[in-house]
């Protein structure tokens, strides 16, 4: 399912970055609010269905960690470490950030350092996605 790097050179520079810093401050307070959560979660399907050219090779993925983090907001699923579930927030958080290390606005390139973001925190969390996946599974949920 995840096909992608964990040593990618534009992700490395975006997690580096102050927007990204900010973004992993804020997932801190985000996982105090499920209902901050899933506000954001409903602006990154917008944000991804309305330009998804550069997400679409690891469109599922994307939406497996969305669902991620709506069982967690809502408290049905708590199985994840703590690190991965703040590193996979705050990637959701940047990418929604209009503004960053290389604003949407650009366009062609404007989604290239979310995607990259987005693709490194799922290879480097496959592990922890892939269990949620057969969490699912086993309980017939799936959050939409």
């Amino acid at each position: 399912m995840f096909k992608f790097r964990k040593k990618d050179t534009k992700a490395k520079n975006v997690r580096k970055s102050k927007f990204f810093k900010s973004a992993k401050t804020k997932a801190k307070d985000y996982l105090n609010s499920p209902d901050k959560i899933h506000r954001l979660i409903d602006k990154a399907k917008k944000k991804a269905n309305r330009r998804n050219s550069p997400l679409k090779e690891f469109w599922e993925s994307l939406m497996t960690c969305f669902r991620l983090l709506k069982a967690y907001a809502k408290g049905t699923y708590r199985e994840i470490p703590w690190e991965s579930l703040v590193l996979i927030l705050a990637s959701v958080i940047y990418f929604v950030m209009p503004i960053d290390l290389i604003p949407d606005f650009i366009v062609g390139i404007g989604l290239l350092d979310d995607a990259s973001l987005l693709a490194w925190a799922m290879a480097s969390f496959a592990v922890d996605i892939e269990r949620f996946v057969q969490w699912e599974k086993e309980n017939k949920t799936e959050y939409e």
